[in-house]
């Protein structure tokens, strides 16, 4: 199914996670795994792009997707994921990642996304009317607007 331009935004940040993830379990199969250099690409990652993706999902698409029974439980189990993908992105950010630990997180974050889009996309696209897609699509929108506007805002410590 073709994606609705209102999921674009976060598709397009679903290619960017998984571009690293390819590029994580390519140098896992070569063996050659900075540890160091990957953990702070993850952290960079989430700090850049993931935990803004993870709120406007949660604030504005879960809760649509809490509206169908037979959505409800996949939102439930997608939010899951994100306290988990979350541990992950900590851990990097204290540098406490190992082989095997670089290894899972690639795999779980790939499987949820793969999870979001086949599953969840495709099952709001085939329950909302175009015009409840267009309005979630302004609402996704805005929360990852708001959540980068807010980011950049951070006062200084001079303030």
């Amino acid at each position: 199914m073709l994606r609705d331009p209102s999921l674009v935004p976060l598709s397009r940040q679903h290619q960017h996670a998984l571009a690293l993830c390819v590029r994580i379990q390519r140098a896992l199969r070569t063996g050659s795994v900075d540890l160091a250099l990957w953990q702070s690409e993850i952290q960079q990652h989430f700090s850049d792009e993931i935990r803004f993706h993870f709120a406007a999902e949660e604030q504005v698409l879960f809760p649509v997707a809490q509206r169908f029974a037979e959505l409800a439980p996949l939102a439930d189990e997608l939010t899951s994921d994100h306290e988990r993908l979350r541990v992950y992105f900590a851990n990097s950010e204290q540098g406490r990642m190992d082989h095997h630990e670089l290894e899972a997180f690639a795999t779980a974050l790939s499987v949820h996304i793969r999870k979001e889009e086949r599953q969840l996309f495709e099952g709001l696209q085939r329950r909302l009317r175009p015009e409840e897609l267009t309005a979630l699509g302004t609402e996704l929108h805005r929360a990852l607007e708001d959540a980068a506007q807010a980011c950049r805002l951070k006062p200084s410590a001079s303030s």
